[in-house]
């Protein structure tokens, strides 16, 4: 790179920091990026304008995604700096990605994140092997679709043993299958990438998984570039907490701001600035199967749509204690990252969109499934908010008023 281009890129990146606005690298600078450090699978539409990045070194986990060709802007957040240092962390590796395969639950005496005998504090987290560093295999490829497959052991806070069978399918949405999955005329000035992993654990052991020893659940995880600019949309159904729960769980990492946080009648707003470390969540009485974020500096509205069966109300409790109530956990999250103390640097920063399957009481050989779909819109203004409208209930001005003075 000649030496004027070079330092316009700094000065560039630089603004982009000191204003608060996250720098996100174009989609092609991305996957050159990546394959200099890991293998990449590329799936791409017919036209090649909507395309997704997939590293199966890290379990086949979506490392970010375009809506408009090599060129654009990647939607998912990657952690360039650890990814190049090639080192692996002790704790977690926070690689990145947009849609990542994880395991529930986090916490409490059935959390497969905090060893037998082990306080649950940060410094006793660690994140297991087989969905931080473990590579999945690839069973099958094509041109818009990418499966890979796993087989690994768990073992939980209480000491129960799980032999775990992951199967992954990862598919390219065409851009007609988006706009009927969304339910929404298609718009003339918006751009589209649309992609869905259908993610399968499977009990390969010869003991059935049961309540009183702890069950697991898929945790499916999108990791997305903050701004000041972006707040995330968790719509609910309305009704009292006497029948259907508190309208949303904010005390996972203590009590959030009401600058930060704001609960409405039919939706949950939540900063996603990365600027403040907490998550939220959303029991299954509430939740509607749905989240959503729109980053108004990038005309960026994305759509969160994942499986939540009819009846279903067990889920796995991740948060970070004996828990009285252990499947009396939230369907869908979204963490916030930012400092965990005065002085310490964050995880990212980035914010999340995420989804859970149920507490997942198997026999041996059965199974369960869960869909996690992401749907990224780029457009004008007025067409953005007619989508925000229909899918997630609430107006583009309703969304960037909602956490104002």
């Amino acid at each position: 790179m000649k030496t004027k281009q070079f330092l316009t890129s700094v000065l560039s990146t630089a603004v982009l920091w000191s204003t608060g606005t996250a720098f996100a690298a174009s989609f092609d600078e991305d996957v050159a990026f990546l394959k200099k450090h890991t293998d990449v699978i590329v799936l791409r539409d017919k036209a090649g304008s909507a395309q997704i990045a997939i590293a199966p070194a890290w379990q086949g986990r979506v490392m970010t995604s375009t809506d408009g060709g090599t060129n654009r802007k990647g939607f998912g957040w990657i952690n360039h700096k650890l990814i190049a240092s090639g080192k692996i962390q002790p704790h977690i590796n926070v690689f990145g990605g947009e849609d990542r395969f994880w395991i529930g639950p986090e916490g409490g005496q059935f959390s497969i994140f905090f060893a037998p005998g082990k306080k649950f504090q940060l410094q006793d987290w660690y994140t297991p092997a087989p969905i931080d560093t473990l590579p999945f295999s690839v069973v099958k490829q094509s041109r818009d679709r990418a499966t890979f497959g796993a087989k690994f052991d768990l073992t939980n806070h209480s000491g129960t043993r799980f032999h775990v069978e992951v199967k992954r399918d990862i598919r390219l949405i065409s851009t007609s299958t988006a706009w009927k999955k969304l339910g929404v005329k298609p718009p003339s000035n918006v751009s589209v990438v649309a992609y869905e992993s259908q993610n399968r654990i499977t009990n390969a052991g010869e003991k059935p998984w049961q309540k009183d020893t702890g069950l697991l659940s898929i945790w499916i995880l999108g990791m997305f570039n903050p701004s000041p600019a972006t707040t995330i949309v968790a719509p609910i159904h309305p009704g009292p907490a006497s029948e259907l729960g508190p309208e949303v769980n904010s005390d996972y990492f203590g009590a959030i701001p009401p600058s930060r946080l704001a609960v409405k009648d039919s939706a949950i707003f939540f900063s996603g600035d990365g600027q403040f470390r907490s998550k939220i969540g959303v029991n299954p009485m509430r939740s509607k199967g749905l989240l959503g974020s729109y980053d108004a500096a990038n005309k960026a509205l994305t759509i969160v749509q994942f499986t939540q069966p009819k009846g279903a109300t067990e889920y796995v409790n991740s948060q970070w204690k004996w828990q009285e109530k252990p499947y009396a956990g939230d369907v869908s999250n979204s963490y916030n990252d930012g400092p965990p103390a005065p002085g310490k640097k964050p995880l990212g920063p980035f914010y999340e969109l995420e989804s859970s399957s149920p507490a997942a009481a198997l026999a041996p050989s059965k199974s369960v499934t869960h869909v996690h779909r992401t749907i990224h819109l780029t457009g004008s203004e007025s067409e953005l908010n007619t989508i925000a409208q229909s899918v997630l209930g609430v107006s583009l001005a309703q969304i960037q008023s909602a956490l104002k003075p």
